[in-house]
């Protein structure tokens, strides 16, 4: 196997099974592209060398034995900096907490390491994860793969840089408002905000309790399927996923999407939306027809009112995280990152109340009238070519606001609905960066999400394609 690096999670997990390679030859070569290309990126938080070489030598051991390895059995993976584990520093991407070290490993960290999986350590994100483009002013922007000059996307831009540059096949993020599916759009890859509760969030520092999500960010809906399946489902320390189904997302996959929907929303989801990613949105329905599905259109609901809400919660869950290190400590955020959290503090308890009692409700509006009776919602996942660092950081902070206005246009009130929502590359700008759309799906339906998607991938190459070096 002369180019490791083009391996997927699924594939590096049966060769290593069949013998074909060895869990101490994948790990080595994904320490070497990390340590080579994640500074250019940006992309590396700390690289935990010794932990992952004796993780990978175990694997070994037990196939050499004839032990079962388990659905990830040596595959080499590294995640955002915020997913505890126990005596390992922890930054959260911020200055306030350098040098944290947990007593406990995230739960979704444990189901890795109990599948096989190989930890190199943790990836570069925005500071709190706060900033949708990969802002981080105290340890630098996250960088694109496709071109060092442009954006990752953010909070977790370095599982996208990542996962876009071939230094590892998958990464876990994070999405409170479109955190895994910005740097995923961003960077070519595919990225699942699951249902609200199906992952577990315990042992993650939490920014908006009741909408963080943990999700895999990786090149194929079969990675992800495989990544989903072992980390989705109950867990006691965490009470929002009692009603987690647990499942084997990969049998759900499928080429054929004979009696599939698909709606299309108009309106919010289509107005100023770039030419270019009108054009491969409209390219990437007729994949779907190909494939078999149905495609209608639809009207979404007032979304307006759904992001105003969205801000609240997020608001006022974030500044009351943050509310004594704002008071002890305001000099050691960034600029921006601390507006946005301080924003928390001018809503009313009453507005907060109201927009935890209006979510049933307000989701259920969303339901009916952007889906109706399909399957699933494509949207786009950002309706604008990916932005230079410089436009994302520099100008009055109006400016600056607008642009992330347009990133987060389409994502950040699908986690106040708490559905799950999938970000799918489908092409380039003129600018040479990808573009994506997004496939938005009922409470749990992340299966028929995934069979979309691969459905997708089955006709098209554009997951297969990788940066240049």
């Amino acid at each position: 196997m002369s180019d490791l690096s083009e391996l997927g999670v699924v594939e590096t997990a049966d060769l290593i099974a069949q013998g074909a390679i060895s869990a101490e030859a994948a790990t080595e070569a994904a320490l070497q592209r990390l340590e080579r290309t994640g500074p250019r990126l940006n992309a590396v938080a700390r690289i935990d060398r010794e932990h992952a070489r004796e993780a990978a030598l175990a694997v070994d051991k037990r196939r050499a034995i004839g032990a079962a390895l388990g659905p990830l059995g040596g595959v080499p993976l590294a995640h955002k900096d915020l997913f505890y584990r126990k005596g390992r520093p922890c930054d959260c991407g911020s200055l306030i907490q350098r040098g944290f070290v947990p007593e406990v490993t995230a739960t979704a960290l444990q189901r890795l390491d109990a599948a096989g999986a190989v930890d190199l350590g943790t990836l570069h994100m925005a500071e709190f994860a706060v900033s949708p483009t990969g802002y981080n002013k105290h340890y630098g922007h996250g960088r694109n793969p496709w071109n060092a000059d442009y954006c990752s996307g953010g909070s977790s831009s370095g599982s996208g840089a990542a996962v876009g540059g071939r230094l590892v096949a998958g990464a876990l993020g994070t999405d409170t408002g479109g955190s895994i599916r910005h740097p995923a759009a961003m960077c070519g890859v595919l990225g699942l905000k699951p249902t609200n509760g199906l992952v577990s969030n315990h042992g993650v520092m939490p920014l908006s309790p009741t909408l963080d999500c943990v999700g895999p960010l990786a090149r194929s809906a079969q990675d992800l399927a495989r990544l989903l399946s072992v980390i989705a489902g109950p867990d006691v320390h965490d009470g929002a996923t009692m009603a987690a189904p647990k499942r084997d997302y990969e049998q759900a996959l499928a080429s054929d999407l004979a009696g599939l929907t698909v709606a299309v929303p108009r309106g919010y989801y289509r107005d100023d939306r770039d030419a270019a990613v009108i054009k491969l949105a409209d390219a990437s329905l007729d994949v779907l027809r190909e494939a078999g599905a149905k495609v209608i259109e639809t009207q979404p609901p007032d979304i307006a009112l759904v992001n105003a809400l969205t801000l609240v919660v997020l608001g006022v869950e974030a500044t009351t995280l943050h509310r004594r290190w704002l008071q002890e400590r305001p000099g050691d955020y960034a600029e921006q990152v601390r507006a946005r959290i301080e924003a928390g503090l001018f809503y009313p308890a009453t507005r907060y109340a109201e927009a935890l009692m209006l979510r049933a409700n307000v989701a259920q509006e969303w339901l009916d009238a952007a889906m109706g009776h399909a399957d699933v919602v494509h949207i786009p996942t950002i309706r604008v070519p990916v932005p230079s660092i410089a436009e994302s950081t520099t100008g009055e902070p109006a400016d600056i606001a607008a642009m992330i206005g347009r990133v987060t246009h389409c994502t950040r009130a699908i986690n106040y609905l708490g559905l799950p929502s999938l970000a799918v590359p489908c092409g380039f700008a003129a600018n040479g960066l990808p573009v994506s759309f997004q496939l938005v799906g009922r409470p749990y339906a992340e299966p028929t999400l995934l069979r979309a998607a691969h459905a997708y991938q089955a006709r098209t190459e554009w997951h297969r394609r990788g940066p240049p070096e």
